[in-house]
């Protein structure tokens, strides 16, 4: 599978240290090199705010989309390809994920663990096929890696569903791990549901 479009969940705090920060900056420019376009929130600040200025910086295409209440808080970046405002929160995260290939996510709040969530739902009932990769920036996935772990172990989920996502320690492993991610289908439906009796 090419990738070609990207989308990148991604915190927009400004009070976060410098690791993160720079981190997502590198994401920005590793795939801007790589001649992926990204497609993102729309904002600013924070890790959104560095990965959409390293992509641009490094000669990318950045597509925001940003909710319009939340333009009233951050009027969005304005140095993107393109901003695009939408009726509401559901309207952008369908939008974001329309079309991409693959879903790459930096250390955030709710809001991008939200976001997260729903590539991988999407991903086990086969309606998303794209690779996710977490970001784990200084190991800030590694009890929600280690929760998802629990979920199999405790039947929840399948080990099948163990090869929706890959986690990398740095940025610059982002590209490699898009490219070694499992082929997944539509097929894979089959295997969304963990049935009694069934090895997990």
């Amino acid at each position: 599978m090419s990738i070609q479009r990207v989308t990148v969940y991604a915190a927009s705090s400004q009070a976060l240290e410098p690791d993160y920060i720079s981190a997502a900056g590198r994401l920005g420019k590793c795939l801007a090199e790589n001649g992926m376009t990204v497609v993102y929130g729309g904002g600013s600040h924070g890790l959104m705010g560095a990965m959409a200025d390293a992509a641009l910086a490094a000669g990318g295409e950045v597509h925001g989309i940003i909710p319009e209440f939340l333009t009233r808080v951050e009027k969005g970046h304005q140095g993107l390809t393109t901003l695009e405002i939408v009726d509401n929160m559901r309207t952008r995260k369908a939008m974001m994920l329309e079309n991409s290939d693959a879903v790459v996510t930096l250390p955030g709040g709710c809001g991008t663990f939200e976001e997260l969530f729903e590539a991988m739902t999407l991903k086990r009932l086969g309606q998303f096929l794209g690779p996710i990769v977490l970001v784990n920036t200084n190991g800030y996935y590694d009890k929600l890696l280690e929760f998802l772990d629990q979920s199999v172990r405790q039947h929840f989920m399948s080990k099948t569903h163990l090869d929706m996502w890959r986690s990398v320690s740095e940025p610059e492993q982002v590209i490699a791990a898009l490219g070694s991610a499992p082929r997944w289908s539509r097929d894979h439906i089959g295997q969304a549901a963990v049935k009694a009796g069934k090895p997990s």
